[in-house]
């Protein structure tokens, strides 16, 4: 006999489970809900889901059934196979497509009070096109006939996925749950890892970011210490002999969408690069403007690229790559993939290492600003954050510009200028002082000169080096400390 409820609430999440809670309420929410229902689960790959999936099958009664790479008909019997075992029948039901198995299905109801997971759905609509259009109509004949049935569609190809739920797609207004798995943050993802050093937990972050499988991947392997790290990443992600090896170009490899991968791997590589505007990738990699919009577009609905307003130049995009260990791929390994896989790791590493502080750490510690900045309480800065962003501020009298890592808004109001909460540099290597302050105050006066609301902007300074002795009164200076405990020191 299974229970979805507790006494005291939702069936409680497995103890094995790190974190997830909030995953957690909400898939066990769905599933004790009643009558007929969707829900859409998504996330890239090793995020997870499936460890949530399973888990919540075992513990509801539900049908996990996980598809794989296959035939339409292999994958019937499979799913035939998967159906008797839940259902306990003699007989394992042999179905001609998926039309006649999805309506058995839904007409033999659920056994059991758990929810019906099918994971990397993918893979089966992938070889069933009309498989969303098959699910539709027997989801919309058990909403009218009152039936109790609930269906969770699970996958990692992110464009695909994406896509189950929108525009003209079948399963469109069908849903009541829409998840999305995402990487652990940074301070979980440093208390995932087992680290309370904030500098070591940065820069192992800058390489692996909060996927949870990679520390599996390593084999528990985590580094000691700062003095570890350097060996850490030899033994580690430049060892040929280890799944993280190669997990960046796999990456790339799953999505579906993806038919020129050597292309695509070039558009990353321009952006893990510095080359952040669609010009910039363009020229980087010998190509027009006009002829990459596609491949942009494939890689942000994937997941790997971001593309973000800059928040003070209206229509003016920047692309930044979404996983740091693709950045990490891109500029560390990538260029030296021969000599890597032949064992030469150390040679590359000590080549690569000022590199690595430039174009990951430094990017990547920016990042984590914005990120401390989104989340921060409103007596940080002053106010609930609305918007967060980065971007570049005109000082024509100068004939220069003042690029701005971290801006923080107050929520829009019509008709009342734009309340600036906060302007920020960041800086992982650089020891931060007046000379930033003044840069910072330079672009606060411009800004008000434009008509936004500066009156009560925070100068901010974040820093991973540290700060001289008087940056300024009335600065925020956040350390690394800061960023993965409290709020920053105003000086």
């Amino acid at each position: 006999m299974y229970c979805l409820l507790l006494e005291d609430g939702l069936i409680e999440k497995p103890a094995r489970i790190f974190d997830r809670d909030r995953e957690w309420r909400q898939l066990a929410t769905f599933a004790a809900r009643t009558g007929a229902r969707l829900g859409v689960v998504s996330g890239r790959r090793r995020q997870g889901k499936t460890y949530l999936l399973e888990a919540l099958a075992r513990e509801t009664g539900g049908l996990y059934f996980g598809a794989t790479l296959a035939t339409e008909s292999e994958s019937l019997r499979l799913f035939g196979e998967a159906l008797a075992t839940w259902t306990g029948a003699a007989v394992v039901p042999r179905f001609d497509g998926w039309d006649e198995a999805i309506r058995h299905l839904f007409a033999a109801g659920t056994p059991r009070p758990g929810p019906v997971v099918i994971d990397e759905f993918p893979y089966l609509s992938a070889a069933t096109p009309a498989l969303p259009s098959i699910l539709q109509r027997e989801i919309d004949q058990a909403v009218s006939a009152e039936r109790d049935i609930a269906v969770l569609l699970c996958g990692s190809a992110m464009s695909v996925m994406g896509g189950l739920l929108g525009g003209t797609a079948p399963l469109r207004g069908r849903a009541s749950l829409e998840l999305v798995v995402r990487p652990f943050d940074h301070r979980l993802a440093a208390e995932f890892w087992g680290m309370s050093d904030p500098r070591l937990a940065a820069q192992t972050h800058a390489v692996v970011g909060g996927t949870p499988a990679y520390r599996r991947f390593v084999g528990e392997d985590a580094p000691a210490d700062l003095a570890d790290f350097d060996e850490w990443v030899l033994r580690t992600v430049l060892n040929p002999a280890t799944p993280l090896f190669r997990e960046a170009r796999y990456l790339l490899d799953e999505e579906g969408g993806v038919r020129d991968a050597a292309l695509y791997h070039s558009v990353l590589a321009a952006v893990a690069n510095g080359n952040s505007t669609r010009g910039g990738i363009a020229g980087y990699i010998g190509r027009k403007a006009t002829d990459i919009g596609h491949h942009l577009n494939v890689l942000e609905d994937a997941g790997l690229l971001r593309r973000e307003p800059d928040v003070f130049r209206s229509g003016r995009m920047t692309y930044r790559v979404a996983e740091p260990l693709v950045t990490f791929y891109q500029v560390v390994m990538r260029p030296y993939w021969g000599l890597l896989e032949s064992g030469r790791a150390e040679s590359v590493w000590q080549d690569a290492r000022t590199r690595f502080a430039a174009q990951v750490l430094g990017p990547h510690f920016e990042q984590l600003c914005r990120e401390y900045a989104m989340a921060a309480p409103p007596e940080t800065y002053g106010g609930l954050p609305g918007v967060v962003g980065s971007g570049v501020v005109a000082d024509p009298a100068r004939r220069a510009q003042i690029q701005v890592d971290v801006a923080v808004f107050a929520p829009a109001v019509p008709g009342e200028p734009r309340r600036v909460l906060s302007l920020g540099e960041a800086k992982w290597g650089d020891v931060m002082g007046a000379r930033q302050v003044d840069r910072l105050a330079r672009a606060r006066d411009l800004l008000a000169g434009r008509g936004y609301d500066t009156r009560d902007t925070v100068l901010a300074c974040y820093s991973g080096a540290g700060f001289d002795a008087a940056p300024g009164t009335g600065v925020r200076l956040i350390n690394l400390d800061q960023l993965y405990g409290g709020r920053g020191h105003v000086s």
